[in-house]
């Protein structure tokens, strides 16, 4: 029994003697009452039989009970699962107590007493516990609990009243519980009151002074759930929401297993699945090379590179601690994954030749960049180091040592561009489709989306730790808005984009309905169980330099190509002469070498849709 600790023996000891005595008392008790009560009519011959009996008795009925992990359960959530494991064990010991019978020749009245009142002993220890537990817990609160509002009626609500019940969770007081199911009205649920539908959830708030509320339901549309918790919102209490079906399947639904509700919950979208069977089986047996490996969209991709059968995997970065994180992550939880960390500059000629020379990666995805637009409108010289000369250095290379793929992380900025990071981005893009005329032994292509929810230094994690702080919550317009995603739904575009990649394609993703910063700042204060402008406030600070008030997806010119993905898109390449962008990329790199300070219009003269503005 290695798999239990000191305690959890000790409590199987215990229980198993409780069993070994509530035998031994059904036995006897049985005999008595088969005797009607009187101690001098039982023969003195069963009395021998019965001991040697007891004893075949208690070996086989305590080794069932364990067949049947009657000793492992924690029978303070003792359920419908235990009670079937408590049926077939019964079920396999009428059987024993047959053969008992035909070895002992005890009367069939003893025998069939001893098994009734060892089978009503075994479920009065087990459950009797739950009880005892649950009487002694009611009314357990303390003075600074909070009423908690339970929404959905279903298994996952059940899972967390028990938990909350049973789990000494004195802090938190159940008040009463919502669902949209009319025949559940008026209903208790493991004592709770199911209240109404969703439009009573502002009703049961104010009436029982709700301070928290848990959304407990795992299986919902995405639209039925933003609508639900829309409503919940705006009550000004704590939101939380149980983990998803796979936990509610495994058990794990409890109070400590609570998520704070995320904004996304509110997008009221389907997330973009990929199906990567076929993804990837196609990296299989490759190696792979992910630069900028340890920042948001690079990390994840190692993540679900990991997933595939590589033969090896490449993480190369610049920054050490991130790399450090992912490098430790992937270590733990893929102990045999073939992993690289490496650190060193994109734009580092001579470091990225001599990591592709020993490596030898069949595929580059190319995810290092300088991505945050103010800070590139005060360094522009560095978003095209960076970025451009960074990613022509790498596509490149990865032509000169036989690359055999190479992807491109983009982005909507690069549209029409405002400030110098879209430009620079924009420049990369028109490296990817220069490198795929002229080295058309390697696939290049590239992947554009919008803003990617929780990435590091994006707009969530600013406003969270904002809240945190009591606020101000930042705003730059109160009319900006952005296309947001999340970061597995950006990574699964990514790997769809390198698996379906002909050459020279920009790829883009149909992300549904823009969404406004402002109304993204209030929800979470919402969610947060705050009142935007009154506990905490929101300060609308202007656009920043080079900043739009709106980001396209899709330039003009560059049309729409549909993919087996009715929510993916393929811009067609423009036209361009490659000769005449190797002569400007040249030019750029010399400028941005050399600090110019006038970078942004040698920029705009080869990028001819860049309009840089201010408070654009």
């Amino acid at each position: 029994m290695k798999w239990i600790n000191d305690s959890q023996k000790m409590r199987m000891v215990a229980i198993i003697f409780v069993d070994i005595l509530c035998i031994a008392v059904s036995a006897f008790l049985a005999i008595w009452i088969r005797y009607d009560f009187t101690y001098t009519h039982i023969p003195a011959d069963y009395l021998r039989t019965i001991i040697i009996f007891l004893l075949f008795l208690e070996i086989a009925t305590v080794e069932v009970y364990y067949m049947f992990r009657l000793y492992h359960s924690i029978w303070r959530y003792a359920s419908i699962t235990e009670a079937y494991r408590i049926i077939l064990t019964y079920l396999l010991l009428a059987v024993v107590y047959i053969l008992l019978y035909f070895i002992f020749k005890l009367p069939r009245s003893v025998m069939f007493i001893t098994y009734i009142l060892c089978g009503v002993s075994c479920v009065f220890v087990r459950f009797g516990y739950r009880l005892l537990r649950f009487r002694s817990l009611q009314g357990n609160t303390s003075e600074n609990s909070e009423n908690i509002l339970i929404i959905g009626g279903g298994q996952a609500a059940r899972e967390i009243i028990s938990d909350i019940r049973l789990g000494n969770h004195p802090e938190y007081n159940i008040m009463a519980v919502i669902d949209d199911n009319p025949i559940k009205w008026g209903r208790d649920l493991e004592g709770y009151r199911i209240y109404g539908g969703r439009d009573k959830i502002q009703e049961a708030v104010d009436k029982y002074k709700i301070k928290r509320i848990i959304f407990a339901i795992t299986n919902i549309s995405p639209q039925n759930r933003a609508d639900i918790l829309n409503i919940c919102k705006e009550t000004g209490c704590k939101i939380q929401a149980v983990p998803g079906l796979f936990d509610l399947y495994s058990g794990k639904v409890r109070i400590s297993s609570l998520r704070d509700v995320q904004i996304q919950d509110l997008l009221g979208r389907e997330e973009i699945r990929v199906d990567t069977t076929s993804i990837m089986k196609s990296l299989a047996g490759k190696v792979v090379m992910v630069t900028g490996g340890g920042g948001s969209i690079g990390s994840e991709l190692c993540r679900q590179i990991a997933n595939a059968d590589v033969k090896k995997l490449v993480i190369f970065d610049i920054y050490e601690n991130t790399t450090y994180d992912i490098q430790l992550e992937l270590k733990r939880k893929h102990p045999n994954l073939h992993l690289e960390t490496l650190i060193g500059d994109v734009t580092d000629k001579n470091r990225m030749d001599h990591v592709l020379e020993e490596h030898k990666p069949d595929i580059i995805f190319h995810a290092a960049a300088h991505k945050h637009v103010p800070l590139m409108e005060d360094s522009p010289n560095e978003a095209i180091k960076n970025n451009v000369m960074g990613t022509y250095t790498v596509a490149k290379a990865a032509a000169e040592h036989g690359v055999s793929r190479f992807l491109l992380i983009s982005t909507d900025k690069a549209v029409n561009p405002t400030n110098i990071m879209g430009a620079s981005k924009r420049l990369c893009e028109m490296v990817v489709q220069m490198c795929q005329r002229t080295y058309p032994d390697t696939t290049y292509m590239a992947v554009r989306f919008g803003n990617v929810l929780g990435s590091n230094g994006s707009v969530i994690p600013l406003f969270k730790k904002q809240i945190a702080e009591g606020g101000p919550v930042t705003v730059t317009d109160k009319n900006i808005i952005r296309y947001f995603m999340t970061i597995p739904e950006a990574v699964s575009l990514v790997l769809q984009a390198e698996y379906y990649a002909k050459g020279g394609e920009i790829f883009v993703l149909d992300m549904g309905k823009p969404v406004k910063i402002d109304d993204m700042a209030r929800n979470l204060i919402k969610l947060s169980g705050f009142k935007p402008d009154i506990d905490i406030p929101i300060v609308y600070t202007g656009l920043r330099p080079g900043e739009k008030m709106y980001e396209e997806l899709l330039m003009d010119e560059e049309g729409l190509q549909k993919t087996q993905n009715s929510l993916i898109f393929i811009g067609k390449p423009i036209e361009m002469d490659d000769e005449k962008f190797k002569t400007d990329l040249q030019l750029l790199k010399a400028a941005a070498y050399g600090e110019s300070e006038n970078i942004e219009e040698i920029v705009a003269s080869v990028v001819d849709t860049y309009h840089p503005e201010h408070n654009a």
